[in-house]
């Protein structure tokens, strides 16, 4: 059965149960006019002149007529005029602007979406002005560094030799790898990071990523184990690269905060159809005024160094397999992150 089309809305006091009303007020309006106009044309064609009550009903209803089509026009006029009056505003970059209420209702819904739309582009807005101060402060560091070497090697202060060299082409790491996270977190974030997905062994994909950390653990005096649940799913629809990715950016995190002498765990364990990764350290946790905003971008701790792209890419990631990733801070200490894929995608 249908319901109409889909602009004239559903429920008691919906747009399109104030439009039905409309047009039912307005029906009458013109059925009441013309019976009116009806019973006069018949009274002067039959040679008798109209009563007084029915001029003075045909005169009442076309004033009225009158005043409530002057009042919508009035209504829809206005509001069109301060639609108008903010579009121009909002093409001449003030994104900040709001219609609110108009005094015509049907234009009410647009008015909405025309605020929902603006307070879009004022955050992305933000956003992008947040992304470029931030990458300009990340790479200020290793610029310096790159330029003031040099210069004291062309002044002569400094040998040109490798020890000289070597940090500076660390340098340059530092900010190639800084803007290919970015890249890839640009384009997850807009949606058209491509995933090749392919069916996976996620033992494989634990082990090979906890080998691949044994020796940054080793230098941080942290033990790194794997432990894997007799349940483990023995295959996932996932991107190889892309999930090695999302360990290797969660295994950075715990290694670097874990204190001298403890420990990492990774467990790999099934939860329904869904493969579940989990990673433990023993670090001092997230605190709770940073942890609603530590899967934001350039959210890092001031004494462990680091980014701060790490968890924002690791969520982007886990989400376009279609999962989910969560930080949890347990009552006695450390972190645990927890994400969860499904094993086959629909």
């Amino acid at each position: 059965m249908r319901d109409g089309p889909p602009w004239m809305g559903r429920g008691r006091f919906g747009p399109g149960r104030r439009f039905r009303r409309g047009a039912l007020v307005a029906l009458a309006f013109v059925v009441l006019l013309v019976a009116a106009l009806a019973t006069v044309a018949g009274s002067i064609l039959s040679g008798n002149a109209p009563t007084p009550w029915i001029t003075v009903l045909v005169s009442a209803i076309v004033v009225v007529g009158l005043i409530a089509s002057a009042r919508v026009l009035w209504r829809s006029a206005r509001s069109i005029s301060v639609l108008m009056d903010a579009a121009d505003r909002v093409a001449g970059g003030d994104y900040t602007t709001r219609v609110g209420e108009v005094p015509s209702r049907p234009l009410g819904r647009l008015t909405a979406a025309f605020d929902q739309m603006t307070e879009r582009l004022e955050t992305n807005e933000r956003r992008r002005r947040e992304l470029l101060a931030d990458v300009a402060h990340e790479l200020r560091n290793p610029l310096q560094v790159i330029r003031g070497s040099l210069e004291g090697m062309l002044d002569g202060l400094y040998p040109m030799d490798e020890e000289r060299l070597r940090p500076l082409l660390d340098e340059t790491e530092v900010m190639s790898r800084l803007l290919e996270d970015l890249r890839t977190l640009s384009m997850a974030e807009a949606g058209v990071l491509t995933l090749e997905l392919e069916t996976v062994d996620p033992r494989r994909i634990a082990e090979e990523s906890v080998d691949a950390y044994r020796s940054a653990a080793g230098d941080a005096d942290v033990r790194l184990e794997l432990v894997v649940g007799e349940d483990a799913p023995g295959a996932v629809d996932a991107d190889p690269v892309r999930l090695t990715e999302v360990l290797a950016n969660l295994l950075t995190n715990a290694i670097r905060h874990g204190p001298a002498g403890t420990s990492v765990t990774v467990r790999l364990r099934s939860a329904g159809s869904d493969v579940v990764f989990e990673v433990d350290d023993d670090g001092p946790g997230i605190p709770s005024d940073q942890k609603p905003f530590v899967f934001d971008r350039f959210v890092a701790s001031t004494d462990t160094g680091g980014t701060g792209l790490g968890l924002a890419i690791a969520k982007r990631l886990v989400e376009a397999h279609g999962g989910t990733i969560e930080a949890i801070t347990p009552s006695g200490g450390g972190t645990h992150m927890r994400v969860q894929i499904p094993s086959r995608r629909p």
